[in-house]
């Protein structure tokens, strides 16, 4: 039986990438139920708007990869979403249970297992798909357990407008002084690409600036407990626990 890999975290808190994704199918409810019962700090998911106003979890732009039909959720209900069978870790359909949830089943499962949310926003988001998107948080968990991350800053400013208090970390694959600055005067945290940050010097002055540190995607056993050394704060995987 295929199992996570252990690793010494210290104080270090590990983030599921899209749910338990080296064992399970990313991004289904599977996956996020793997993590649950697991040590896991949190899960991380992405999310997308479909045509008619819901919200499913999905990390490309079509389903072609995870289930071979290639539908594009702003393209398609969420009635046609779920119709679509993912294939498993074999790369075979077969399990009935393998669909694209919506944003309410992964709310639902963090909440049930006692675990943080991670929630990427892919595409750009209006105001007030971010208000619905922070209801049905509050409605069915908390604002508190969860952390936002997106490569548009700019849904990260829209966010903060209608929620001030959120937990926000900024993703990017570069190392650039700009960013942190921004980072600083938005409070705001970092959630960068392990390649972008391959010495010590550059975590030290992201940590000296008070920002806090994220880094994805981790699946190697000793780069994730040399990044913890040097003081990250989260890392997040696949495999790693």
């Amino acid at each position: 039986m295929k199992d996570t890999i252990k690793i010494n975290k210290g104080n270090a808190k590990i983030i599921a990438h899209r749910g338990l994704s080296g064992i399970e199918r990313e991004n289904t409810a599977s996956a996020f139920v793997a993590a649950g019962n697991r040590s896991y700090f949190g899960i991380e998911t992405d999310v997308r708007a479909t045509k008619d106003g819901k919200y499913v979890l999905l990390h490309d732009d079509t389903t072609e990869r995870c289930g071979i039909d290639a539908l594009v959720p702003s393209q398609c209900t969420l009635q046609t979403i779920q119709s679509v069978v993912l294939k498993d870790k074999d790369e075979k359909r077969g399990r009935i249970d393998l669909r694209v949830p919506e944003m309410i089943d992964y709310i639902r499962i963090c909440a049930k297992y006692g675990k943080v949310g991670v929630l990427e926003f892919k595409g750009i988001y209006t105001e007030e798909q971010m208000k619905e998107i922070v209801d049905i948080i509050k409605a069915e968990y908390s604002l508190d357990n969860m952390i936002f991350i997106s490569f548009a800053f700019e849904n990260l400013l829209t966010l903060r407008k209608v929620c001030p208090e959120s937990h926000c970390q900024f993703l990017t694959g570069e190392y650039k002084q700009e960013i942190l600055d921004l980072l600083v005067e938005h409070k705001m945290g970092l959630d960068i690409w392990s390649n972008a940050i391959p010495d010590e010097e550059k975590v030290k002055n992201i940590l000296g600036m008070g920002i806090e540190l994220n880094v994805w995607t981790v699946d190697d056993k000793d780069l994730a407990e040399k990044l913890i050394g040097w003081g990250v704060q989260f890392i997040t995987s696949n495999i790693l626990e």
